[in-house]
C-alpha cells in the first residue's frame, strides 16, 4: 500500500520510480503484478486527439475608458460575451463569422476552415489576434467599440475549461452507403471503405483507471504542456455505460472537465485543427498520472489492446441511435484492418498514438524530475451518471 503523499515525498528527494503505460504492460508481464507493484510509484498515461468540447476564458483586462463588451470576435470568431465587463468564453469549436464584424479575412489570412482552436492555438504560440467588440453604453462603461491586437501576455487571465474531455472509450465510424460522408470522425468513404478509431486504446488515460479509482476532481495532470487540473465530471458523462469483466466500457463512457493555464501551454500540445465539412476543432495532448497505490490499481494499469472493445457504428443512418457491426479490439483496429460482413476494411486513428506516446513520456520527466507532483482527489467522480438523450 502506497499514499499520494508518499508518493510526493519519493518526487521530493528524487527516489520515485516511474514508468509510461507502455513500459507498465510489458514490465509487468515480465515481472509479475506483485513485483511489478513493489518497483513502481506512477504510471504515466498520454493522448493527443480532437477535443472539440474545449474553450478559453479570457480577461481583456479594462480599457480606458471602460468598455462593456457585450458582441466580440478574434479573428473573424465570435467569443461569448455574456459576463463580466472584459470577461470573454472562446470554444473551439466557434467557426469564423460572416457578419461585419468578423469579416476580418483579407486582413489576417482566415479561411472558412479558421475557428476558436485556432485562435486559442495562436494565442498559445506567442502571436497576436485581432479582437473586435461592441460593448453596452452606460455611465459606468461610456466607451461603445474597441479594435485592438492582443496577445497571451497582454491580457489578464488565459486558461483552457473544457467541459468534455478524455472519453473512457469511444466508437469506430464506417459507413455503408453510396457517398463519401464529412463526420466529427473525418470522412467515411462509401461502401465500408474504411474505419476511424478515436481513443488511443490501451494508451488512454480512463482506460488505465476504468473504475476512476485514482482519478477524481481536484486530480493533477499534463494539459497542454503545462499541468491543470480535473474540475468536474465532463458533459455526457456516462459511467454506467456497460463495461467487461476488466472494468473498461464498451463504448462511450465517462468523461472530464478539464482546466489549465493557457499562458504555461506550449504549441506543439494544442493545435486547432479542422474536419472537411463538419468544422473547427482543437487537437490537445492530455497526460494523467496514476499512483499506484496497490496491486488492483496496476493490474488496471497492465490491461492490453486485445482487452479493450469499441462499437463499429454505420454512420450511414442519419438517426442518434445507428446500427452497429458489433464490437471489436483496439488490438485488431491497431493492426490496420478489421473485418466487416467478410470484408477486409482499412482502420485509421483520429488521435496521434506517436504524440500520446510522448505525452506519457514528457510527463514521466516531468515527476522524475521533480517538476510535477500527484494531489489527492478533493472528491471521486460520479459513478451513477444516466446519459438522458433529448425525445423529441
Amino acid at each position: 500500500m502506497r499514499t499520494i503523499p508518499e508518493i510526493n515525498q519519493k518526487i521530493n528527494d528524487g527516489s520515485v520510480t516511474v514508468w509510461t503505460v507502455e513500459e507498465t504492460k510489458v514490465n509487468v508481464a515480465e515481472l509479475g503484478l506483485e513485483a511489478a507493484t513493489k518497483a513502481v510509484d506512477v504510471v504515466t498515461t498520454g493522448t493527443f486527439e480532437p477535443m472539440e468540447s474545449s474553450g478559453a476564458i479570457i480577461n481583456l483586462g479594462h480599457t480606458d475608458p471602460p468598455i462593456n463588451i457585450r458582441e466580440c470576435y478574434l479573428d473573424g470568431v465570435q467569443a461569448y460575451a455574456g459576463f463580466g465587463a472584459v470577461d470573454l468564453y472562446l470554444g473551439a469549436s466557434q467557426a469564423v463569422s460572416n457578419n461585419r464584424w468578423g469579416d476580418t479575412a483579407e486582413n489576417n489570412d482566415i479561411t472558412s476552415e479558421r475557428g476558436g482552436g485556432h485562435v486559442i492555438s495562436t494565442l498559445i504560440a506567442g502571436k497576436s489576434v485581432n479582437l473586435r467588440a461592441i460593448g453596452q453604453v452606460s455611465d459606468c462603461y461610456p466607451r461603445s467599440t474597441l479594435d485592438i491586437s492582443i496577445t497571451r501576455d497582454t491580457i489578464n487571465q488565459f486558461y483552457l475549461f473544457n467541459p468534455r474531455n478524455l472519453y473512457q472509450n469511444f466508437i469506430v465510424g464506417v459507413n455503408s452507403s453510396d457517398r463519401p460522408l464529412l463526420t466529427y470522425l473525418g470522412p467515411l468513404q462509401p461502401f465500408l471503405g474504411n474505419a476511424v478509431y478515436a481513443n488511443a486504446g490501451a494508451l488512454s488515460p480512463m482506460l488505465n483507471d476504468p473504475q476512476m479509482q485514482t482519478i477524481g476532481i481536484g486530480s493533477r495532470l499534463f494539459v497542454g504542456g503545462a499541468p491543470g487540473y480535473i474540475a468536474w465530471e465532463g458533459t455526457q458523462h456516462f459511467p454506467l455505460q456497460k463495461r467487461l469483466p476488466n472494468g473498461t466500457p464498451v463504448g462511450p463512457s465517462a468523461t472530464v472537465a478539464l482546466i489549465g493555464d493557457a499562458k504555461q501551454m506550449q504549441p506543439e500540445w494544442v493545435r486547432g485543427c479542422y474536419f472537411t465539412g463538419y468544422g473547427p476543432s482543437l487537437m490537445l495532448g492530455v497526460g494523467v498520472p496514476i499512483p499506484v497505490l496497490d496491486e488492483a490499481v496496476l493490474q488496471k494499469c497492465a490491461v492490453e489492446d486485445k482487452d479493450i472493445l469499441a462499437p463499429v457504428i454505420d454512420f450511414s443512418i442519419p438517426r442518434r441511435v445507428r446500427p452497429s457491426f458489433g464490437l471489436v479490439s483496439y488490438q485488431q483496429l491497431k493492426s490496420g484492418r478489421l473485418t466487416i460482413n467478410g470484408s477486409r476494411v482499412r482502420t485509421a486513428p483520429l488521435s496521434s498514438l506517436y504524440l500520446g506516446r510522448k505525452v506519457a513520456t514528457t510527463l514521466k520527466d516531468w515527476i522524475i524530475q521533480g517538476k510535477f507532483q500527484l494531489s489527492e482527489p478533493v472528491a471521486p467522480l460520479p459513478r451513477q451518471t444516466a446519459f438522458l438523450p433529448q425525445n423529441n
